[in-house]
């Protein structure tokens, strides 16, 4: 399983790199939701997901390897979180920039053929 998270890390983090190399602005934010969702997945999948495990306890009688670690969880939320906000942000100033320029080109201009 962790070859195929590892392979799923990769290939989305890849293809975020290649969107975000496009000249379109539109590539370009999907090209950082994707780098972003494959951060994401690292991290929680370096946070050894456990099944069936509570995440936390207050009794100092029991061995904390047995638990779930939260910290990944709370790193990957807030992450989503900030992502969901800053992906609102790159669209509406998106959204404006064509207005003005009248292309979505990443420089503001047609290419040239």
């Amino acid at each position: 399983m962790e070859i195929v998270i590892a392979l799923a890390v990769g290939v989305m983090f890849g293809s975020g790199i290649w969107l975000i190399l496009r000249p379109r602005t539109f590539q370009l934010i999907t090209g950082l939701l994707l780098m972003s969702y494959a951060v994401n997945i690292f991290i929680f999948a370096m946070g050894r997901l456990s099944v069936d495990r509570p995440p936390i306890t207050l009794s100092p009688d029991i061995d904390p390897a047995q638990f779930a670690d939260p910290l990944p969880q709370a790193l990957v939320l807030t992450a989503i979180v900030i992502g969901f906000a800053t992906t609102a942000l790159y669209l509406v100033i998106m959204i404006g920039a064509r207005g003005l320029t009248g292309s979505d080109h990443v420089d503001g201009k047609e290419p040239r053929e």
